[in-house]
This record gives structure tokens, C-alpha cells and sequence, in this order.
């Protein structure tokens, strides 16, 4: 079996580099991949429960503060963008000092800005401290999926990659309960100050029981300490990720990932404004409770489709006689990128517009869990593709395509509130479908038009060759 990097090269590995491929994804037994997969996905809950908790509250924070729906959920806005900023600065440093230390230093600033947040007298406090509490956790997904791609080789990487995503996306069925529960039975500070020790719980737990996770020597720390230098701070450029956009495969799975990723902001920013205005629901709890379809739609999602990516790229690859092609990954996105994502999105504005009583809540609870289930049969291939097209640089190319992704989702889900209450919710919803649309023509078409493209070359600063459209066959000593 060829390594996963054979193919872009267009070269067989020998039997020394196939073992070597293959011993560096046993350095941990069964077992012990299992206990990182845990860990790394308790931490990825983190940033699902800061951000889920909170949208139950915005009300209830509104009139606490002295303020409107549609300005609190600014908050929701700029913690998403925060959040895209974020990930590019924890990525660049895990590839640079390993995936522990950034772990750590995150989950710090996490429980720092849920105290700020917990304590807030005003708005501009608010937003100050959900910006570092944002910051704090937007290393749960792209330096996890960097874990899942250091300790599991290819054919196994979409399964685990899918098993990961599924266990972080139960946050965003319990959150929103959990933090309309606080908020209607306590208060919503409650919520931040549970957050808090989560977090700091978490913190323990990585410091204690999580191992650094980086292939041997390929740290940017290493290669320093190899070449006869000191283990010393580094200062790195975190928009270097943003080079990776240059792959016109990534750019366009990241605009498509955006376009359906929105389609869930859409649906769940503005709920007490859609189905707690519609149906005269105005207990948080119960509007938290109304989050769990789409959270249960997420849960099982990820994981079928991390699994049915490995059995399509296994399939397809035995039809080539061995050679492997990325994009036999996302042959199965149709299911939810043409489907389930803009038909339920599309569907729950019809629903909360025209029909009345039971049979509307009802019918509204079934769009989001299909909403959810979508958003994942989508996202969780796409994830798994860009580790297996960029390994050397998998948590990088997450934090790219999230820092992309989470610009585009920040300004559409900043406007959600006041479209909803200026042109009702079925055109909203319309318009978010439509967009769900464009984003599977783009994965159609790197599935069937830019793949088969022959790559254009571009000359690193080291002065090699190599095809732009597959970055990750060339692996540079220099970050």
C-alpha cells in the first residue's frame, strides 16, 4: 500500500519509507488513541458550550444590560470571527511547539474571559471578555483535527476524525439547554461561571494526562534545537495559514463549508425571535430544549459521515488498482450539501410563517435535526480531506479554512436578527438556502472539474517547485 503522499508525487514509496509511514501512527497503542481522541473532544466542547449556552440568554442579557436582541447577538458575531482569528494564531504555534503547550495556553485564556464574561456590568465588558474567552477556545477544532491526523493514518483518519466531530457537536445539544435552563432557573451568569470550571477542569486534565502528540521531529522547536539552537520563545506569523487559501480546492470546500455552516446560524441565532415569538415561547429552558434535534442531527452525523468517506476512498481506490485521488472523499457530500442542509433550512422558514400550534413546533423540530445531520454529512469529509491533502500542516489548514469560514458566518449571522424582524423568516431562509445551494456547485465542481485539472506549479522561498494545487506533497524545512 502507498503512502498517502505517493500519489501527488506520482512515485512509489520503498519498502523503508513504508514502514516508516507506517511506525509512526503506532507510537500509541489502541487504547491509548482512544484516551487523546477523548480528551481532545471534551476540550472541543468548550468552544459549542460558550457559544451555545449563550444564544438561549440573549434576552434575558438584553434586559439585564439594558440592551436589545439584536445587539447582544453582536456578541454571538464578533465571538465567531474572534474565534476564526484565534484558531490561525493556536494553529500556527501548535506547529511550531507542539499540541500540548497550546492546549494549555488556551484553555488559560478560556477560564479568564468566562470570569470576565460572568462578571460583566455592561455591554462593551461583555463583548471585551467573550473576545478572550473566544480567543481561549478556538484551538478545540483545528488543533484537534492536527491530534486526530498525528495519531491515525489515513484509512482510519475519517472514521476518527468523524468520531471527534460527533463528540464536540454534542455540545450543540446540551448547551443551549444547559444555558436556558441556568438562565430562566438561576441566571445567566450562572452559566459562564460553569464554564469557568469546566474549563479549568479541562485545563488539569490536559496537563496531567495528555501526551504531545507531533510526529518526532516535526516540530518547528525541534528542527531549532536540531540545527544547534535554544529552546526560546519564537515569534510567528499566524496569516501564514491564510497561504493556504492559494489551492483552489480549499478555497472553494471552505466557501462551501461557509455557505452550509450559516444555514445553522440562521436557523438557531434568531430562536426565540422565530419560534419563541410564532408560539409564544418565552421560557429559555424550553427555548434551549428546542436546540437538542439540531444537536442530535450533529452528534450522529459526524460520525457516519467520517465513516462513509473512509469506505468511498477505500472503494474508489480499488477501482483505480491502488492509486489514490482526495476527492473519492467527498463523493457522498450530495446527500447533505443538495439535500438536507437547504430543503430543512428552506423548509423551517415555511413552517414557522404559515403553520399554526403543535403541528408547526413539531415540523420545526424535524427541519433542525435534518439541518444538523446535513451540516455534518458536509463538514466532516471536507475536515478529513485537508488533513489528507496537507498532513504536514493539518491543524494550519483547519484553522484557515475556520478562520474563512468564521468570517463569512460572522457577518451573515450578525445580519440574521434584523432580516428576520424586517422580511419574516421564510425569506431569510430562502435566501440561506439558496446560498447552501451555490455551496454544493462548488464541491461538484472540485470533485469533477478542478481535481481533474493538471496542478500549476509555484517556487517556494526555498527555491522547489511543487503543484499549487496540492501544497502538502512539499514539505519545507522552512516555517
Amino acid at each position: 500500500m502507498a503512502s498517502e503522499n505517493s500519489p501527488l508525487f506520482g512515485t512509489p514509496t520503498d519498502d523503508t519509507g513504508e514502514i516508516q509511514h507506517e511506525a509512526v501512527y503506532l507510537r500509541f497503542s489502541p487504547t491509548r488513541k482512544k484516551v487523546i481522541v477523548a480528551i481532545v473532544s471534551l476540550a472541543g466542547l468548550i468552544p459549542l458550550f460558550v457559544s451555545g449556552s449563550f444564544i438561549p440568554s440573549i434576552p434575558q442579557i438584553a434586559l439585564d444590560l439594558d440592551s436589545t436582541g439584536a445587539i447582544i447577538s453582536l456578541a454571538v458575531s464578533v465571538s465567531v470571527l474572534t474565534n476564526s482569528i484565534g484558531t490561525l494564531f493556536w494553529a500556527t504555534y501548535s506547529g511550531f511547539y507542539g499540541r500540548r503547550p497550546v492546549y494549555l495556553c488556551s484553555l488559560f485564556c478560556m477560564c479568564l474571559g468566562s470570569t470576565g464574561v460572568a462578571s460583566a456590568r455592561n455591554v462593551p465588558e461583555l463583548i471585551a471578555f467573550r473576545v478572550l474567552q473566544a480567543f481561549g477556545t478556538s484551538s478545540g477544532l483545528s488543533v484537534g483535527m492536527g491530534v486526530i491526523g498525528d495519531i491515525y493514518k489515513l484509512e482510519e483518519r475519517g472514521t476518527a476524525s468523524g468520531i471527534f466531530l460527533g463528540s464536540i457537536l454534542l455540545g450543540a445539544a446540551l448547551a443551549p439547554l444547559a444555558g436556558g435552563v441556568a438562565a430562566h432557573y438561576y441566571s445567566w451568569h450562572l452559566m459562564q461561571a460553569i464554564l469557568f470550571a469546566f474549563g479549568f477542569v479541562m485545563l488539569l486534565v490536559t496537563l496531567f494526562f495528555l501526551p504531545e502528540t507531533s510526529h518526532p521531529g516535526a516540530r518547528g522547536i525541534d528542527k531549532l534545537i536540531e540545527a544547534g539552537g535554544k529552546p526560546r520563545w519564537v515569534w510567528l506569523n499566524p496569516l501564514e495559514c491564510l497561504a493556504l487559501l492559494r489551492s483552489p480546492n480549499i478555497v472553494l470546500l471552505a466557501s462551501a463549508g461557509a455557505f452550509v455552516l450559516l444555514t445553522d446560524y440562521v436557523l438557531l441565532v434568531p430562536l426565540a425571535y422565530t419560534i419563541g415569538v410564532k408560539y409564544n415561547i418565552t421560557n429559555e429552558a424550553i427555548i434551549g430544549a428546542c436546540f437538542i434535534p439540531a444537536g442530535v442531527g450533529n452528534l450522529l452525523g459526524a460520525p457516519i459521515a467520517g465513516w462513509f468517506s473512509d469506505r468511498q476512498l477505500i472503494k474508489w481506490r480499488k477501482r483505480r488498482g491502488g492509486e489514490w485521488v482526495p476527492e473519492d472523499r467527498l463523493r457522498g457530500l450530495w446527500v447533505g450539501a443538495a439535500l438536507c442542509v437547504p430543503i430543512s433550512v428552506l423548509l423551517f422558514g415555511f413552517v414557522t410563517e404559515y403553520i399554526e400550534g403543535r403541528l408547526g413546533i413539531v415540523l420545526d423540530l424535524v427541519c433542525l435535526f435534518i439541518n444538523g445531520l446535513g451540516v455534518d454529512l458536509v463538514l466532516a469529509p471536507i475536515s478529513a480531506y485537508n488533513v489528507d491533502i496537507l498532513h504536514s500542516r493539518s491543524a494550519e489548514v483547519m484553522a484557515a479554512m475556520t478562520a474563512y469560514r468564521g468570517l463569512i458566518v460572522s457577518v451573515g449571522s450578525s445580519t440574521v436578527i434584523p432580516l428576520v424582524q424586517s422580511i419574516g423568516v421564510a425569506r431569510t431562509n430562502a435566501i440561506s438556502a439558496v446560498a447552501a445551494w451555490v455551496g454544493y456547485i462548488l464541491i461538484w465542481s472540485v470533485i469533477n472539474l478542478v481535481s481533474r485539472l493538471s496542478p500549476s506549479t509555484t517556487r517556494c522561498s526555498c527555491g522547489l517547485d511543487f503543484p499549487i494545487q496540492y501544497p502538502s506533497v512539499h514539505i519545507c524545512d522552512v516555517r
